[in-house]
């Protein structure tokens, strides 16, 4: 049996390590210095109070001080922090732990430079750890953390440049509810679902605007989804292609666009911003929240921006990613460009 260490005690990375304790494997779940509160909670009763799950009897929960306690013998180490934690986690992780550790991280997301390229989290890692040749992974695909904790069927993808790497580590994690695929192809992988959580805000959009249409909370109208869905598939392709990705990964950030849209928190703020609150009003209604959605959708739409000025880009391409960029840093109003979405095909 192996031993896995997972730094950061969110929710996907406390719930990643469920598949691995039931497959009998040891797991140490270390909070960061923000999960105290949780990980103290957990020590007494195995309960998650943010997911609001039961952990594995199994687990073992360590404060961030006992880091190097929790490390000892470790086979692998999983990298647990949200989008807004990744350079703290590269400066008080990635640089300290052996380099030969094999690391798998759950955090989704990408960052824009001043020309507008976009680059995935394993690569930013490794930047910001000091270019040290880690054995960094990736965790890709549509799964919600509190289902995974409740055992439902789920699909994902593991990604990073060693295959025979990624079969032990899908090894260690795959059970009859966990299902993993394998790829090299690790800017379609981490870009597709990166992507994802700036378009599951455009098509959540729809449910805002569906309820303040018919005056009732909670009312939904599927087509004007399924609109703004397939118009996200669309702007994902043509991204994922500029950016050299396989075009089979599109499918994994389709279907963690489909999970998102249907629960979380990029569903919350898409909503409240159909219903008609600004964009400050939203975010104060929902403060508290993570919100890695916001955080994806500006890089990415600033990216493009910069790659049409340049030419390298076409904006008529990406209408429900400028219309986002407008809502949330220039601070308009919902007006979904519905013209914009037609096209005609001939063959």
């Amino acid at each position: 049996m192996s031993i896995i260490t997972i730094v950061g005690a969110g929710m996907m990375g406390s719930a990643i390590g469920i598949p691995a304790a039931d497959n009998g494997h040891t797991v140490r779940l270390v909070g960061t210095p923000l999960d105290r509160e949780i990980i103290d909670h957990a020590r007494e009763t195995g309960f998650h109070m943010t997911m609001k799950r039961q952990l594995p009897e199994s687990y073992t929960y360590y404060q961030f001080e006992e880091m190097q306690e929790a490390l000892k013998g470790a086979d692998l180490l999983v990298g647990g922090v949200s989008s807004f934690g990744v350079e703290w986690f590269a400066e008080n992780v990635l640089k300290v732990v052996d380099k030969e550790l094999p690391i798998l991280t759950v955090t989704k997301g990408m960052m824009d430079d001043e020309d507008g390229n976009l680059m995935v989290y394993p690569d930013l890692f490794e930047q910001l750890s000091g270019n040290r040749g880690l054995k960094l992974n990736a965790v890709g695909g549509p799964c919600t953390s509190y289902e995974l904790a409740d055992l439902d069927w789920s699909e994902v993808t593991f990604c990073g440049k060693d295959m025979d790497l990624l079969r032990w580590i899908r090894s260690l994690f795959e059970t009859s509810y966990y299902h993993v695929s394998i790829s090299n192809d690790i800017i379609g992988v981490e870009a597709s679902v990166a992507m994802k959580n700036a378009y599951a805000l455009g098509v959540s959009l729809a449910i805002g605007l569906s309820e303040k249409r018919e005056g009732v909370i909670g009312k939904e109208h599927y087509n004007s989804q399924a609109a703004l869905f397939g118009q996200s598939a669309k702007e994902m392709k043509k991204l994922l292609a500029y950016m050299g990705a396989e075009e089979d990964s599109l499918m994994l950030g389709i279907g963690d666009l489909y999970v998102t849209v249907f629960g979380g928190r990029t569903r919350k703020i898409g909503t409240l911003l159909g219903r008609g609150l600004s964009f400050d009003e939203a975010m104060e209604t929902l403060k508290g929240v993570t919100l890695e959605s916001i955080v994806i959708a500006t890089r990415s739409a600033r990216a493009v921006k910069k790659k049409i000025a340049a030419g390298e880009l076409q904006e008529k391409d990406f209408p429900l990613l400028m219309h986002i960029y407008e809502i949330i840093v220039e601070k308009k109003p919902v007006d979904i460009p519905w013209q914009a979405f037609r096209y005609e095909l001939e063959k």
